[in-house]
């Protein structure tokens, strides 16, 4: 019998339709349900690519023990993050501030008026190694729910009362710093946390986080400081060479769980994609290196060929498991390929991808390049037979739902792919793509979460729009064509009107028509995505260069001041913030059209560096005249103006 999941669109909801808990989605019917049986309510959150959800599940919520007691004592809701950042949120700060870490799927009670008193992560079925058991929990939360529920509702007013303070703390307590003081710092704080031995930062689990790389290949076009752009290469190269890149069928995977970058967790997110391929760009067009342009066109191929729908949008993720374990469909044994390639070849594939008897992950091997000192094409004829070959093999789950934020910066990203190689099939796909999200997930200036089966979902939250204005200043440097700049300022005024705090300064998390929750938090540090408030930090940046409106100047200057005084906490978890603070102090490079015949612009995008602002005069004036009565370039680097040219050149 299925529960009431069986209506939605999530993939992540639909994995739980056929459980034997009596699975309710956010509604207001649950939480009603909650207050007439004076039941605590059981939130489970996770997304459909999750490991940890997927073994939670198995043990626990497929088990007609914990169903009954789950069922008899509580009302269950199930979240999909991805489709509610606005919840997730929430109830992962309340986590983070009840045990001192977060993660998925997470575990939270809350009463009928959903206000938490309990929450952790992952628990197994029965306790084990110390950990509480989730039915020992379910008995002790239903027994104290039943003979001391006002300790419980105390302790949820408590909660709330600390994290509705905290954050009007430091939204009061904000002020201007100066902008070379926190970037310096940040960058010291980089170099101390680099690992020189195998490039990333930190130890592990090593996470790629490119915004941190792009923020510092910014740092060294003004500094030229060759330390950072030493540290970015080692780290792009590695993991490159490393099993978090699909050497077979390209992409890369979530994050290493080991310091070398060899041991992937497999799952394979399009966020993660799109910023790595926005940063493998830039590295290819400072260096010229083409082993970066090579990761990028591998990375673009698997995007359009595994994650993107006929219509033009792309897919959300890729399941690190096949047939319940975690990374076998990648996994190989030497005698397979050489089943496959036959003996020379399939010795000579083996050496090259490290594909040894011994293996490097629980007896099989994760190909990979750290122990060869090449990265070349060798193999290159036989990578597609084993990938065919991989596909026949295992099926790995797909997240098919659209997501509007990703595909945005899958957008972006395709956007600098092209004008890097001057490919047009990059901005094919970016365009299609652009052009799914206006059918589907748009109307007006309305955007929406996700789209699946044909429907799509809530309205957009902050992210949404951030991503998909920083999606729209892309096609509009990579077409220069300024519909796309005239849409990126229509959704500006949408954000402004329906996000942004007067009070304080920053953008709330949800909009004022969307569901109003316990608290309206503002996302402000950059984790495995950056936060809206950074994207938006850098969209106004670029929206006051390209315009040189004082509406975007004034805003510039409150966000930026803003999201200042949250980034002295610990400036290198604000990468895309210190991006538009470098933008907004030390002026990019900057280049002014007078356009005389707008079929001269046709692909001269590829010719113009990435992150240099480009602003199109479609009527020449006394200040933009035209030179010999053609279109005249006005190009200015920092703040040296060079002689008007009909020819572009840096």
């Amino acid at each position: 019998m299925q529960n009431h999941l069986k209506d939605q669109t999530s993939p992540y909801l639909l994995q739980h339709v056929n459980n034997p808990v009596d699975w309710y989605p956010w509604c207001e019917e649950a939480f009603e349900k909650a207050k007439s049986e004076d039941k605590p309510v059981f939130l489970s959150i996770g997304y459909s690519t999750c490991h940890w959800c997927h073994v939670m599940a198995h043990e626990s919520f497929e088990d007609e023990q914990i169903a009954e007691i789950l069922n008899r004592h509580f009302i269950s809701i199930k979240v999909d993050k991805e489709e509610r950042p606005d919840i997730d949120s929430i109830y992962m700060s309340v986590c983070q501030a009840l045990t001192g870490s977060g993660g998925w799927p997470t575990t939270i009670f809350l009463t009928p008026d959903q206000k938490p008193f309990y929450a952790g992560t992952y628990f197994p079925k029965t306790a084990r190694y110390g950990q509480l058991g989730l039915e020992q929990l379910l008995l002790a939360v239903h027994q104290k729910w039943k003979n001391d529920k006002e300790g419980l509702l105390e302790s949820a007013e408590g909660i709330l009362s600390f994290l509705d303070r905290q954050n009007r703390v430091e939204e009061e307590m904000r002020d201007e710093d100066g902008a070379t003081e926190l970037i310096s710092s940040a960058v010291k704080l980089y170099k101390r946390n680099y690992d020189e031995e195998y490039g990333g930062f930190g130890d592990a689990p090593k996470f790629p986080t490119p915004h941190n790389l792009l923020f510092l290949m910014r740092y060294y076009e003004r500094s030229r400081d060759k330390d950072v752009l030493k540290m970015v290469e080692k780290t792009l190269l590695q993991m490159y060479r490393g099993g978090m890149f699909d050497h077979i069928g390209g992409g890369f995977s979530r994050y290493s769980t080991d310091r070398f970058f060899l041991v992937p967790h497999f799952e394979k997110m399009l966020y993660d994609n799109a910023l790595l391929l926005l940063a493998y760009c830039k590295a290819y067009q400072l260096t010229e290196n083409p082993a970066y342009r090579n990761v990028a066109e591998k990375t673009a191929a698997y995007i359009m060929g595994e994650m993107t729908a006929p219509e033009g949008g792309f897919y959300s993720a890729q399941d690190a498991d096949s047939e319940g374990v975690e990374g076998k469909y990648y996994l190989f044994a030497p005698d397979e390929i050489i089943e496959v390639l036959g003996e020379k070849a399939g010795k000579e594939f083996n050496q090259h991808f490290n594909v040894t008897d011994k293996g490097n992950f629980e007896g099989k091997s994760i190909p990979n390049l750290l122990h060869s000192n090449m990265i070349t094409e060798r193999c290159n004829d036989d990578l597609p037979v084993v990938y065919e070959y991989r596909k026949k093999r295992y099926s790995l789950h797909l997240d098919d739902k659209i997501l509007t934020s990703w595909n945005a910066l899958m957008i972006a990203a395709m956007c600098h792919l092209y004008r890097v190689t001057g490919k047009e099939e990059y901005l094919a796909a970016a365009k299609k793509a652009q052009e799914f999200i206006e059918k589907n997930l748009c109307e007006k200036d309305t955007l929406y979460v996700s789209y699946r089966n044909g429907m799509r979902s809530k309205k957009g939250f902050l992210d949404d729009y951030a991503d998909e204005i920083f999606a729209l200043l892309a096609l509009y440097e990579a077409t220069l064509d300024g519909i796309y700049l005239e849409k990126a300022q229509q959704f500006c005024a949408k954000v402004i009107s329906d996000f942004y705090d007067e009070g304080r300064g920053g953008f709330f998390l949800y909009g004022k028509d969307s569901e109003q929750l316990i608290l309206r938090p503002k996302e402000t540090y950059d984790g495995a995505i950056p936060s809206g408030n950074s994207v938006m930090a850098y969209n106004l940046v670029q929206l006051y260069l390209i315009t040189g409106k004082k509406e975007f100047k004034d805003l510039t200057k409150r966000q930026l001041g803003f999201m200042g005084l949250e980034a002295q906490k610990y400036p290198v978890s604000y990468a895309m913030f210190l991006s538009a603070l470098l933008d907004d102090s030390e002026m990019p490079d900057k280049i002014t059209i007078a356009v005389k015949d707008r079929q001269e612009l046709a692909e001269l995008s590829c010719k113009i560096p990435l992150n240099t602002v480009v602003c199109i005069i479609e009527e020449p004036s006394k200040e933009y005249p035209l030179k010999n009565n053609r279109t005249t370039f006005y190009m200015c680097k920092g703040h040296s103006c060079l002689p008007p040219s009909n020819e572009v050149f840096f």
